[in-house]
């Protein structure tokens, strides 16, 4: 956990099973993820790289930083959308659970 000023940023180990589904095509399906509760934004999952096809994904330009978490690092899927995952290669010490997990803006909880 760490907060600054206001920020407050926990992580939590899940047992939820979380499916990335786009146009059809499974992306990630995981049981596993790393919970993130961040000041400000929805609760983020991370998740494990072997949750991942990440066969399907491309490295991207786009890096952006933050200043809680590190650079974050993004990829597209083959033929759009761009930039649909990121992971903090790098994260800051107070975050360093998230490293290489990857964290979709959408994800679905399945039963």
């Amino acid at each position: 956990m760490t907060a600054t000023k206001g920020h407050h940023i926990e992580i939590k180990e899940g047992t939820d099973h979380v499916r990335v589904v786009h146009n059809g095509r499974l992306l990630a399906d995981s049981r596993r993820p790393l919970l993130l509760f961040e000041t400000g934004y929805p609760v983020r999952y991370y998740l494990p790289p072997e949750d991942v096809r990440t066969e399907l994904l491309t490295p991207s330009e786009t890096h952006t930083v933050c200043p809680f978490k590190g650079t974050a690092s993004y990829w597209s899927l083959a033929g759009g959308p761009e930039d649909i995952v990121w992971a903090y290669p790098e994260p800051r010490p107070e975050v360093a659970q998230i490293k290489d997990h990857l964290c979709f803006y959408e994800v679905e909880l399945a039963e």
